[in-house]
């Protein structure tokens, strides 16, 4: 992981129990920029704002490509986005989030631009579940080790980035999640290197975050289980990956 140039809000030790409220107003803004867009997976958003919005300094732009009207997700619940692409000028956190609509993501030229040019300058460039195919469709994800849900880890390779079947995975700047409930995992993953083990593990009691699985084995393990699921949505993912292959072809050769 490279060390980037230090930043009030990047504490490379534990910080202490109680934030001074002076200091943190003073301080550079921690700079979020978390995409919304039609028919994504709402938690895949929702869970890691909630992780980022207990950062010191955090500053969060939930960003569509239009703030006219509520962006609806795949499930009709209705959120407001705080700005649109060109309101922003960068940020320190580029997030990504997945669901069905990633599909016409992955092709819609305006967001992989935004995306692009949100990457110029951001310090960490992250996604959750099939969000990391909206970044290796802009290019982003080239050469970098990166997971995704896992009916969608292979498409990753297809987009130049190497598929790693874990529930985050960290290669340099890049930070990626797997499916939609990782991505609490995935902020607090990222919390620890920005603001430190201490202020996670506080974020993380605030939130009570203490997973206990409803079932005591991984279900992936079931194969009449991983079957079903496969088949139900074999359809979609004959969409997933042809979109990725001609995303993967529309990017340069070399890295």
């Amino acid at each position: 992981m490279p060390k980037w140039p230090s930043a009030p809000w990047r504490s490379p030790t534990p910080s202490p129990p109680v934030a001074d409220a002076a200091a943190a107003a003073a301080a550079e803004p921690l700079r979020i920029v978390m995409l919304a867009f039609a028919r994504m997976t709402q938690l895949d958003l929702t869970g890691p704002f909630e992780v980022f919005a207990r950062l010191p300094a955090a500053k969060i732009e939930i960003v569509a490509k239009s703030r006219r009207n509520p962006v609806e997700d795949a499930a009709g619940l209705s959120i407001v986005a705080t700005a649109s692409y060109n309101e922003i000028a960068g940020c320190h956190v580029l997030f990504v989030p997945g669901g069905p609509g990633q599909l016409e993501l992955m092709e819609d030229g305006p967001t992989l631009d935004f995306l692009r040019r949100m990457a110029v300058e951001a310090r960490y460039i992250t996604s959750v579940c099939t969000g990391s195919l909206v970044l290796g469709a802009a290019g982003l994800l080239k050469g970098y080790r990166a997971t995704s849900h896992w009916l969608s880890l292979p498409q990753l390779a297809l987009l130049g980035a190497e598929p790693v079947e874990e529930r985050v995975v960290v290669d340099r700047n890049r930070f990626t999640g797997a499916g939609v409930s990782s991505g609490i995992d995935l902020a607090l993953r990222l919390a620890t290197e920005i603001a430190g083990e201490d202020e996670a593990r506080r974020i993380a009691l605030a939130i009570e975050y203490q997973p206990a699985p409803a079932f005591p084995s991984r279900d992936r393990e079931d194969a009449r289980l991983v079957a079903e699921v496969r088949a139900r949505t074999a359809a979609f993912q004959d969409k997933r990956e042809a979109a990725a292959r001609r995303a993967g072809a529309r990017l340069p050769s070399e890295p």
